[in-house]
């Protein structure tokens, strides 16, 4: 089954071994979006910066939030691109090191404007946050302790457990097109709750999908015969990608009091091999940061870590915080766009690679098997985040109320977030008076 338009050049049906001679073009991916004509482009740079600006101001809730705020307003609203393509992108981010909702931003931006898109779409999306980080982090230093969010937070989290489960639903609905896709996606949240390594479950869920399809010569294939396979080849998978995937502790470079560029290669490697979540990214800078360099403390690590995540935005805008308590506003600067480069430049070079995996029957099922994985990862998210924002008997009804105003009424996400922002502060207000 092949995704996106239905363009002869980029979906003849080839075998696994027919692989095109030459890469495409990235221009030609423009030609995979619905709508190829260049006056369907026009004034599209602008209405991409804004809707990207928006969204790095008021998308609370990490990477699953984004990413379901991204389906509803550009694949279920504004139709930039289709279902199957949003999940194509999607999987194709979760392959590559780096904050995925900000690679996705990237992908989208490039697909709606090209190379002015790409960084266009990854800055607005970025820069808005880091912005709001270094001011947070001014205060800190400034006043020695962090500015109180948590009102915010208390209305706003039940309605971000809602966009997030509304995501799940409608593209689990076009993902999961088989038996043994859903066996996998199954399988792949109690892997997650195990506390499996996150890139275990992408590339194992995917190896192994495209192993029962190159094995088996039907996809989806014989039921019984695919879910057998599956469940046993699942028992060996995280030995072997163990052997495939080692993570080796990487040489920091030896410096007491960080220069500007020690500073920026430091967030390069970090931006370069951090797959997962925030609790990932803390792992790494512990390691980099508090226990090879001593440049800061294990409180204020955490202090930078906790901004991050409840301030809109990529939960990467910890950097911000990190290089401004180092170095000031310029290095706020230079840590920010030290661990944001690599995505800019992952996004660029596997762009092309997409379009060539969906040729290949095979490739194709690995593909599926990585965004099964990947909404598998987002579901187990939304359970651990929801046990945390569903506090009380208003969380509750916040987070029931805002999942039958987006699945019935199909109500703006935006407008929703910023609702419950309101209402949390207004219930601060009456508890304290």
């Amino acid at each position: 089954m092949y995704f996106g338009a239905r363009n002869e050049l980029h979906f003849r049906r080839i075998g696994f071994g027919e692989w095109p001679r030459k890469l495409p073009r990235m221009s030609e991916l423009e030609q995979t979006q619905t709508g190829t004509a260049d006056a369907a482009k026009r004034g599209s740079l602008r209405e991409l910066a804004l809707f990207f600006l928006r969204l790095g101001i008021t998308a609370f809730g990490g990477p699953a939030a984004h990413i379901a705020i991204m389906e509803d307003e550009l694949v279920r609203r504004r139709k930039w691109l289709s279902r199957e393509k949003f999940l194509d992108l999607l999987g194709a981010s979760s392959l590559i090191p780096g904050p995925s909702s900000s690679e996705l931003a990237i992908h989208i931006g490039y697909l709606r404007a090209g190379w002015p898109g790409l960084v266009i779409g990854g800055a607005c999306f970025i820069f808005p946050a880091a912005i709001l980080v270094g001011v947070l982090a001014w205060a800190y230093v400034r006043f020695g302790h962090l500015p109180a969010v948590a009102a915010v937070l208390y209305g706003v989290k039940p309605v971000v457990i809602a966009v997030i489960l509304q995501a799940i639903w409608g593209l689990g609905r076009t993902a999961v097109k088989s038996r043994a896709l859903a066996i996998a996606g199954v399988l792949c949240v109690a892997l997650s709750f195990a506390q499996v390594n996150v890139l275990f479950i992408l590339f194992g869920t995917g190896a192994i999908l495209a192993g029962i399809h190159a094995l088996s010569g039907n996809w989806p294939g014989s039921q019984n015969t695919t879910t057998l396979s599956l469940v046993s080849l699942l028992r060996g998978a995280r030995a072997g990608l163990t052997r495939i995937f080692p993570w080796a502790g990487g040489a920091g470079l030896a410096a007491v009091i960080p220069g500007m560029w020690p500073l920026f290669l430091v967030f390069l490697r970090i931006g370069s091999i951090v797959f997962g979540s925030g609790y990932v990214l803390l792992a790494f800078l512990r390691a980099d940061l508090v226990v090879h360099r001593g440049w800061v403390t294990d409180a204020q690590l955490v202090d930078a870590v906790a901004i991050g995540q409840v301030t809109p935005g990529p939960v990467f805008t910890t950097a911000t915080f990190l290089g401004y308590l180092l170095r000031g506003p310029v290095g706020a600067l230079v840590a920010t766009v030290g661990i944001f480069l690599p995505a800019f430049i992952l996004v660029a070079i596997s762009g092309p690679l997409i379009p060539l995996i969906r040729r290949s029957k095979t490739a194709g099922a690995f593909l599926d098997g990585v965004i099964v994985a990947s909404l598998a990862l987002m579901a187990a998210v939304s359970y651990d985040l929801g046990r945390s924002a569903v506090v009380d008997w208003l969380t509750a009804v916040l987070a029931i109320a805002s999942a039958v105003l987006l699945l019935r009424f199909r109500i703006n996400s935006a407008w929703l977030v910023l609702v419950g922002a309101a209402i949390g502060i207004a219930a601060r207000l009456l508890r304290i008076s």
